[in-house]
């Protein structure tokens, strides 16, 4: 370890970004590491036969990619024996009818938040390793961020696999009222930011218990997930969606309740008028939200807003404004088509400016799936990735505030970050990552000497072609042939894409 950080440490400087034009090698890295997870053995090679702008037309279409049969079976195999949000329920929030003591109830509690994070954590890095449709995988990360949920929270833990796979996943590349409205309509969503229990002044629940107004999703519906801070609402404005909001819940009790799906409640509802973003709303019901959202999502601010990000996560921390201003463009002309808006942004020439190649620091949750692809390992057991993300900083779901993880270098680069990351580069490297076992075995037990196969250099030089520059291989080569395939990860070359 101590040597691995001594040559590590020689490295430390940004890495080389392209001056000259791109090389076509260069150019199918930039789609792998942009459009997707990065390199995985052979991609490079396959995208330059095949053409950077056929990728790209076949990433905006993932339906036309097939999965491979072997992911298509874990996926199955993940779902044989899965339950329910209804059954987790009936488990979470028994109703009469379950026959529990308090330490039953504690266990099987327990046992089904277990179970719930452990199969959407190998679900999210099953797809984000093995299927070709890359660019659903990066959207399905983006979106999830963007309309971030904390796992952790309460019944959250029993939502967020569905939330992900049928309110995120579907529409990633849709459009964007589409997902907005699956968003906002969705348990995870309604627990989260407390929207569940949102009513009217005098509207008294259980116990003629008065509930009252929150405003927590109403605000995070404006300031993050459409029209951002600087979005030229007021707190009046807060208040007044939440009102118009209120009635949108779902039924906590267990499955034989018909609990676990969103309703409207009529009873919880204001029924009185608004006065939102200088309109008056006269009373409908659910279609007071409804139509909101509908304003939200064809707000030019809303299209700036959304337009930036996508530009920061593809292009540059700090995107250019004229990238920027064609994409609002093209978002407002096409009505919020997310496939539409980033064709725009992969065919603008500040997405191929020299300058943007290899500009991004990853994420750890980019590195640690790139680095595992890169590496062509079999991943049996995602225990040893998710232990390196919470490492790392970034567990999976595991982002308490409504904003989501970041994805800019100022978020990720410190002294400590490096350390960690050097940590996971020597481990998968020399190949001491327990991937290999069996998913519910034991990840963290010692690493038997049958077990460790250290990654091959060569090919992993080969896999990642221009994204290691030239200094850097010169100085491997002066290292351990061992520590090769480690210093190749741990690189600064790999920190960025």
């Amino acid at each position: 370890m101590v040597k691995l950080a001594v040559v590590i440490a020689t490295l430390l400087t940004a890495a080389s970004i392209c001056a000259a034009p791109l090389t076509d090698e260069q150019r199918a890295l930039h789609v792998l590491n942009r459009l997707g997870y990065g390199p995985a053995p052979g991609d490079l090679q396959q995208v330059q036969a095949m053409g950077v702008e056929r990728y790209i037309d076949q990433q905006l279409h993932p339906e036309r990619i097939a999965l491979p049969a072997a992911l298509n079976q874990r996926l199955d195999a993940l779902r044989h024996n899965e339950k329910t949000p209804r059954e987790m329920l009936a488990v979470v929030r028994p109703g009469p009818l379950m026959k529990l003591d308090a330490a039953q109830q504690q266990e099987a509690q327990r046992e089904i938040y277990k179970d719930a994070a452990q199969l959407s954590h190998q679900e999210r890095l099953y797809r984000a390793i093995y299927s070709p449709r890359q660019l659903e995988e990066v959207m399905t990360d983006f979106w999830f961020n963007h309309f971030n949920v904390y796992a952790d929270k309460g019944l959250t833990r029993v939502f967020v696999t569905d939330y992900e796979r049928n309110a995120i996943r579907p529409y990633v590349l849709g459009r964007f009222r589409d997902l907005l409205g699956a968003t906002a309509k969705h348990p995870a969503m309604l627990f989260y930011l407390d929207n569940w229990e949102s009513a009217a002044p005098d509207f008294q629940g259980k116990n003629k218990r008065v509930q009252g107004l929150n405003e927590n999703y109403a605000r995070e519906l404006m300031e993050l997930h459409t029209l951002g801070v600087d979005g030229g609402y007021t707190q009046k404005d807060v208040t007044e969606l939440a009102r118009m909001l209120t009635g949108w819940t779902f039924d906590p009790r267990a499955s034989f309740f018909g609990g676990g799906s969103y309703t409207f409640d009529a009873r919880r509802h204001d029924t009185h008028g608004k006065e939102w973003l200088n309109r008056h709303v006269e009373p409908r019901g659910q279609a007071e939200g409804e139509w909101a959202l509908d304003v939200l999502a064809a707000s030019p601010v809303t299209a700036h807003h959304i337009s930036y990000q996508l530009a920061q996560y593809f292009v540059a921390d700090e995107p250019p404004a004229s990238l920027v201003d064609k994409l609002t463009q093209r978002f407002i002309n096409s009505q919020g088509d997310i496939r539409a808006v980033l064709t725009t942004l992969f065919a603008s020439p500040e997405f191929w400016d020299s300058a943007n190649v290899g500009n991004k620091f990853k994420t750890p949750y980019q590195l640690v799936v790139s680095a595992t692809r890169a590496a062509g390992v079999q991943v049996n057991n995602v225990k040893p990735l998710t232990g390196a993300l919470y490492q790392l900083g970034m567990p999976l779901y595991g982002c308490q505030t409504p904003d989501g993880y970041k994805n800019t270098e100022a978020a990720w680069l410190n002294p400590d970050a490096i350390t960690r990351r050097i940590n996971l580069a020597t481990a998968l490297g020399t190949g001491r990552l327990a991937l290999s076992r069996p998913a519910d075995s034991d990840a963290s037990a010692p690493m038997g000497k049958g077990e460790i196969e250290p990654l091959d250099p060569v090919t992993l030089a080969n896999t990642l072609g221009p994204a290691l520059s030239d200094k850097t291989l010169a100085s491997i080569q002066q290292a351990d042939p061992n520590l090769r395939a480690a210093l190749m990860l741990g690189s600064p070359d790999f920190q960025r894409h």
